[in-house]
Formats: C-alpha cells, structure tokens, sequence
C-alpha cells in the first residue's frame, strides 16, 4: 500500500513542464527511428531495385526489394528481446539511448553503401545486413518510448498522452517523403547515383538532437516504484538469480503477446499496404507520378496528427477497445474503396482514399495502441512483454505486407482485389481479438497482472 500512495505522490509531483518534456522527448526519439525505418520503405520502392539488383527482372527486383524491407521486421522481435529485458532490468532511460544512436549509425551507413555496379553481390549482402541491424534496434525503441510515455502520464490521460509520440511514425514518415521528393526532383542519373543516399546520411544530424533530448530524462515513477518495492520486499532469497523479465511474461502472460501479435493485422497491413506498396503500384502500374504519390502521403502524414490526439483523448473516455474495435472495421470497410480512389489518377480522390483508410481506420487503432498494449503487462515485465508482442505482430502484419502485396497482384495480370480481399482479412481478425480483449484503461500499472 504504502507504494501506490509512493508512485501517487510521484505523479502529482511530476508538474506539466516535467511531463511535456517526457512527451516531447519520447515524440522526437520515436520520429526519428521512424524516419530511419520508413526512410528504407520509400528507398525499396523507388530506387533499390534498379541500383542493388539490377541484373533481375523489373519484377523479381521489386519483390527482392520489398524482401529486403521485409527483413528489418524479422529483426524486430529479436531487438524486443533483447533490449525488453534491458529496460526491465537496467531501465527505460538507458535502453532508449543505446537504440536511438544505433539506429542512427546503422542508417547512416546505409547511405554510404556501394551499389551492385561497384562491388556485385555484396551490395546487397550489405544492404540486408545494415536492414537487419536497422530492424534489432527498432525493436527495442517502440516499447521503451511507449513506456516513458503512459508510465509517467496521470491515469486519466495516458491515452491521450500516449498517442502523441506515436505520430513520430508520421513525422517520421512526412520528412522521409519530403526528403525523398525533393531528391525525386534531381535527373534521373543522379538520383541513382548520388542523391539517393542524402536522406539516409542526415540521419546522423536528427541522432544528435534526439540523444541530447534522451539524455535529460528520468526514470519512469513505475520503474522507480518497482525497484523501491524490490529492494524492500525482495522476490528472490541472497544469492539467488531472478528469473528472466522475458522468461516471465513468456510464461505467464503468453495470451497476452498474443493478443497484441493478432490486434496489430489492422493497424500494419493497411498502414504498409499505403504507403509502401500502393505507391510502387500507382507510380508504376497505374502511371502515377512519383512526385504526386509522395505529396498524397505527406498530406496523410500531416492530418494524422490531430486524428491521433482526438482518438487517444476519446479512449480516455470511451475506453481501448471500442475505439479499437471501431478503426478495425473501418479498415476492413475501406479496403477496396481505397483501391477504387486509386485507380481514378485524381489528386483528390486519391487523398481522400487515404484519409480514410489510414487517417480515420488505421490512427485511431495506432493512437490507442501505446496505453492499451502498455496496460496488459505488469511492471516488472512490461517493457518485454509489449515490445515482443508488438515487434512479432509487425513480421507477420507489417514487414511482408509490400512483398505479400506484390506478389498477389503478380497472380492475375496486376490486379489488386486480391491484394484489398488480403486487408479485409486482417482487418477483420483484429477487429475479433479486439471484441474479445481485456478493458484496460482503468488498470493500475504499478500492480503486477
């Protein structure tokens, strides 16, 4: 007892200036990988084809391509691991430092690679393994970010809160686009050769100012709680080695991994569906140009900000899973509307496909996720628990999405019912685990579950 009225005070001591800088710190740090991450996306579609297998068909490149994208989220779960029982452990803080500046120098790197015309194979040998490290270091970043975030928030706005640093995957994604359409401008034969790799080289500027911002935190008041509890009441006689944060929750909250592996098929097949694989499909099946596909994403980009506020804030409210539950079947909704909006050439039309699959579906299920995954878990196991779930979702909802895509589209002569059909599915399973889901906005995340 005497704990929660410890982590209370905690809380009520944590003034707003302390709380926003928690918030913005988390929103740059998570921008910031996300732009590293995504920054690979948009690259897989428009130019690594070409420069790093370039002796395959247009095709074969494409998929190999989107493979390569691919791998990074094979990675992911491995990081989860890894870096969930590091921050269960040694704290949130200290992971988090360590994930930001690796992913910075992996992305970097990148950007200086040669291409199969300079050294043959191992480009792409290279590339896959840059995409690897990229991908281990991510899983680690989502979950600790999230953590800072909802574990310092007052429980009446941990939804809101929460959701605000979950659009630095859309800032993330805005100024990898923006980036990426000013490079589109340059000619052809210089994009190839030089000008693709200035995104992936600023990277190391934006690692800077988000190590400088990491660095100023505190622990968590939960983290801070669970080691005053654990060095007053100790769960493990002297001498005795505890159990693994990530042996725990794999033992005991199983369902719980689970159940978020299954949720994220609505946020990720649509979300990658867009915004990797629909803009190789218009620019290069339906004849859009590149220049107009990327500002369509930048404008999503940009209205996903006050959708995230406005779904977190009503979570606060209403609760996780209706608002869950509700973007589900949107997106399950959406599916083919998005596709026929597509296939119009129209400006327009084609923002107001993704307005409303990834705007209204897809953000109010990734505003949530934050508070409603970080509130399955108890303290001790947390930062394992929601990273492995996440980053185990994100290979088989997220990662494949664009090679899935492309290869259904290959069945029938480029058509992409099969590909809206593959939405609907996912967007329907997850709507289901949703529907079935624990109501978690009233847990107390100082007490184990």
């Amino acid at each position: 007892m005497s704990i929660s009225l410890d982590i209370t005070q905690d809380r009520k001591a944590l003034d707003r200036s302390n709380i926003r800088r928690v918030v913005i710190s988390s929103w740059i740090g998570n921008t910031i990988e996300f732009y590293d991450f995504l920054l690979y996306g948009l690259a897989s579609a428009l130019v690594f084809g070409k420069i790093f297998f370039p002796t395959i068909s247009p095709l074969a490149a494409m998929l190999a391509s989107f493979a390569t994208f691919g791998v990074g989220f094979i990675a992911r779960p491995l990081g989860g691991i890894f870096f969930g029982h590091m921050g269960d452990t040694l704290g949130r803080k200290y992971t988090l430092m360590i994930t930001l500046g690796g992913m910075g120098v992996a992305t970097f790197l990148i950007g200086c690679l040669p291409t199969w015309a300079q050294i043959g194979v191992w480009a792409p040998i290279l590339l896959v393994l840059l995409r690897f490290i990229q991908g281990f270091l991510v899983g680690g970043e989502w979950g600790g970010a999230m953590l800072m975030v909802v574990e310092s928030a007052p429980a009446n706005r941990r939804g809101l809160l929460g959701a605000i640093p979950q659009t630095g995957g859309f800032s993330g994604q805005l100024l990898a686009t923006g980036i990426f359409a000013l490079i589109t401008l340059l000619p052809e034969d210089q994009l190839m050769s030089w000008g693709w790799r200035i995104p992936f080289m600023l990277s190391f500027a934006l690692v800077l100012v988000g190590l400088y911002m990491r660095r100023r935190l505190d622990e968590t008041p939960v983290f801070k709680a669970v080691q005053q509890r654990e060095q007053l009441n100790p769960t493990t006689e002297p001498g005795e080695k505890a159990s693994s944060p990530v042996v725990e929750v794999v033992r005991h909250q199983w369902r719980s991994i689970l159940l978020i592996m299954v949720l994220r098929f609505a946020e990720s097949v649509p979300f990658f569906m867009a915004t990797v694989f629909a803009v190789s499909y218009a620019t290069s099946q339906l004849g859009v140009n590149k220049q107009t596909m990327l500002n369509v994403v930048m404008t999503t980009c940009v209205l996903a900000f006050p959708m995230h506020a406005f779904f977190g804030m009503l979570s606060d409210k209403v609760g996780r899973r209706p608002i869950y539950i509700f973007g589900a079947l949107c997106a399950a909704a959406m599916a083919f509307p998005f596709f026929w909006l597509l296939e119009s050439g129209s400006f327009v039309l084609m923002v107001l496909g993704y307005i409303l699959l990834i705007n209204i579906a897809h953000n109010s299920i990734n505003a949530v996720q934050p508070a409603f995954f970080t509130e399955l878990f108890g303290p001790k196991v947390r930062y394992s628990g929601a990273s492995i779930g996440a980053q185990l979702g994100a290979i088989v909802a997220g990662g494949f999405t664009p090679f899935i895509a492309k290869g259904l589209t290959a069945l029938d002569h480029d058509d992409w019912s099969y590909v809206a059909t593959y939405v609907v599915i996912a967007a329907l399973v997850a709507a289901y685990a949703a529907w079935r889901a624990p109501e978690t906005s009233r847990r107390d995340l100082t007490l184990d579950h």
